[in-house]
């Protein structure tokens, strides 16, 4: 392992088996070729050419472009957060309290089915086309659920603006590889994950401000002078092409990828909650999405122009780099979802606190972020940052699984910021990676099936998480599970009509269980290391 580690450092990436080692060469030189590997089909693409001078007309390109793709990307990804805040108040206004997750789950759906449907038809009709398409449906929904007099008319017309903002996410990616050469491509990748993760931390807190002063409605009423100014900015790109010549729409692959993706959004949602009368629908749904995958492989496989770019897929670097971003997706989110749980539950910190530690944690993301985007643009590299961050990532959350409940609120914080450091390594390089292989002519079915990726693995990483916590928990102490849940609605307070004998054991049962769960994101965390250490698409 260390010999692997020092050639990758000395010849600018050393893939595993089937890998390339070339280096930078000077303008006009043909872009390297690569050895025949039994994993690539007779149909994979040689990958963009990544040598020669910064190009002229991306020079100073930064406040022209930059500014038009952050504003789509912060409204898409601070969409899924902002909302959060205001379901309370939209359960005490419209009622229906039992659908009020419709609202968050629909906008995921939505999202999840419109990325690769954008990155697809990005690719045929232009990119900066599909943008201004994807606004104008994100606004249409900010309008419609602004004025919607029922939760479950909410939940519908967020779903309409979820196709919007699936496409926001996919084609301001997209839009960045199409503009700014591959080397180059890590440093803006970098600003966009620092956008992402920022969006993150700030939805919750803006939503929170917007409802208290001026009323739920007010959080979509503020998406609309947003997605104006973000068509102004969008006009100012350069309108570029799609690709030439027959095409057919491949509707039953949208039709079965749906099936797909309804069914195991579902399936993960209701497996969160842990209820053994919920398994039956749980198993049903699954079952279906695999029946509705097995139909959509041998459709794509088939079809002219696929959905998704399956050929892309089978190359090995490609496919690699999409589980690293599962890997990573799953370990972020899971473990940023649960920390103010269980900080709060195991009395380590007050809520306030956990704020600051949330923000410091989204601060160390963006500086990774930022700085593996240069890392990227300096030297080459790629899977080599990952590769150390997320072993960096698998330690911290093995030392937060066994020492988070005795440590004190300073060596908490620093021990969440070592983890987000870690996973900040992540974001920009597998965008970069993917986006090199498949080339300028299917940025946007690539940009797409990267989102995809990170969607599933937030959705998976939360199931397992809860899955795990619950599961250890019913499996020590039926008695503890059903406290915990208590816990879950009325805060730590619930436990204090236990004896304190009593109350000891449940803490440390309860402590147990997320040390279970903690466990498992180092288990994803290592999963991810391993992959990208292997990927054989190791340099730009």
């Amino acid at each position: 392992m260390r010999a692997g580690f020092s050639a990758s450092l000395t010849l600018y990436g050393v893939g595993g088996r089937g890998g390339t080692v070339y280096q930078a060469g000077t303008k006009g030189d043909a872009p390297p070729t690569r050895p025949r590997d039994e994993n690539l089909t007779s149909t994979t693409l040689p990958p963009e050419e990544t040598s020669g001078a910064f190009p002229a007309d991306t020079r100073g390109m930064f406040l022209r472009v930059f500014p038009s793709i952050m504003l789509p990307m912060f409204l898409a990804i601070a969409d899924q957060t902002i909302v959060a805040t205001a379901l309370p108040a939209i359960a005490a206004s419209l009622g229906d309290i039992e659908h009020i997750s419709w609202i968050i789950v629909s906008y995921l759906i939505a999202s999840t089915i419109a990325a690769p449907l954008y990155g697809y038809l990005g690719d045929r009709f232009g990119r900066r086309r599909l943008m201004f398409v994807a606004l104008g449906i994100y606004m249409l929904g900010a309008v419609l659920n602004s004025l919607a007099p029922s939760v479950m008319v909410l939940a519908i017309t967020r779903f309409v603006q979820g196709l919007g903002g699936g496409g926001l996410m996919s084609m301001s990616q997209a839009l960045i590889g199409e503009v700014v050469p591959p080397r180059q491509r890590g440093k803006y990748q970098g600003y966009l994950a620092a956008i992402s993760v920022s969006a993150t931390a700030i939805g919750p807190l803006l939503g929170a401000y917007l409802t208290l002063t001026f009323g739920w409605r007010s959080v979509f009423f503020m998406n609309i002078p947003a997605a104006l100014i973000a068509i102004v900015l969008t006009m100012r790109l350069r309108a570029r092409p799609g690709n030439k010549g027959e095409w057919n729409f491949d509707f039953l692959g949208l039709i079965l990828f749906t099936c797909v993706v309804i069914p195991t959004l579902l399936a993960l949602q209701n497996a969160r909650t842990f209820e053994v009368s919920a398994l039956p629908l749980i198993f049903g749904l699954f079952a279906f999405a695999a029946a509705a995958l097995f139909f959509l492989l041998r459709q794509e496989r088939s079809t002219p122009s696929p959905l998704l770019p399956i050929d892309l897929m089978r190359q090995r670097g490609v496919w690699m780099t999409q589980l690293v971003a599962v890997a990573h997706g799953a370990t972020l989110t899971a473990f940023i979802a649960f920390m103010p749980l269980y900080l709060h539950i195991m009395n380590i910190a007050p809520l306030q606190q956990v704020g600051w530690i949330l923000l410091t944690s989204t601060a160390s993301i963006a500086t990774a972020s930022m700085l593996t985007g240069r890392f990227i643009t300096r030297t080459g590299m790629t899977m080599i940052a990952p590769s150390v961050g997320l072993i960096v990532a698998c330690l911290s959350m093995i030392n937060f699984a066994f020492n988070a409940a005795h440590m004190s609120f300073l060596q908490v914080a620093i021990a969440v910021c070592i983890a987000a450091l870690g996973m900040g390594t992540v974001m920009s390089v597998v965008q970069v990676t993917i986006q090199t292989l498949a080339g300028r002519r299917r940025l946007g079915a690539a940009s797409g099936s990267i989102q995809l990726a990170r969607t599933v693995g937030a959705a998976l990483g939360t199931t397992l998480f809860a899955t795990v916590l619950f599961a250890s928990l019913a499996l020590s102490d039926a008695d503890a599970a059903q406290m915990f849940a208590g816990i879950l609605n009325h805060g730590p307070e619930a436990l204090q009509t236990l004896a304190s004998e009593r109350r000891a054991i449940v803490m440390g049962e309860i402590g147990a269980a997320f040390r279970n769960a903690y466990l498992l994101l180092a288990i994803l965390s290592g999963c991810g290391a391993v992959l990208a250490w292997f990927n054989p698409s190791r340099r730009v």
